[in-house]
């Protein structure tokens, strides 16, 4: 049986980012987690209006991670304000890169 729930932690200030269901909610592509904000579980995500171009998924933004100690990790996540429309999973999500070396997933049959 597979994995159904995931949760993913910033190990240094030991903060769960994001918590919730594998799938539509926290999707794996490409590398990377795109968490819908209902999984979300911190609000420390600050735009830093820096812009970014892929050839196929469009137009995002880096985001910076203010953990709750008010240390500030640049560009630890993105977020897609021109998304292409065939990736609807991917629209207005916060994504981290599944391997970034300051995040550790946990994923579950139990949540």
């Amino acid at each position: 049986m597979s994995d159904k729930y995931i949760k993913i932690i910033h190990l240094p200030s030991n903060t769960i980012i994001a918590k919730g269901t594998l799938g539509w909610s926290i999707t794996p592509f490409e590398g990377n987690y795109y968490v819908s904000k209902k999984c979300l579980f911190t609000d420390g995500f600050r735009i830093n209006f820096f812009p970014g171009l892929c050839i196929y998924k469009f137009l995002y933004v880096w985001l910076d991670f203010v953990t709750p100690q008010g240390e500030i990790r640049k560009n630890f996540g993105w977020m897609y304000w021109l998304p292409n429309p065939l990736f609807p999973f991917i629209w207005f999500r916060v994504a981290i890169p599944q391997e970034h070396p300051e995040i550790r997933v946990e994923k579950s049959n139990e949540l």
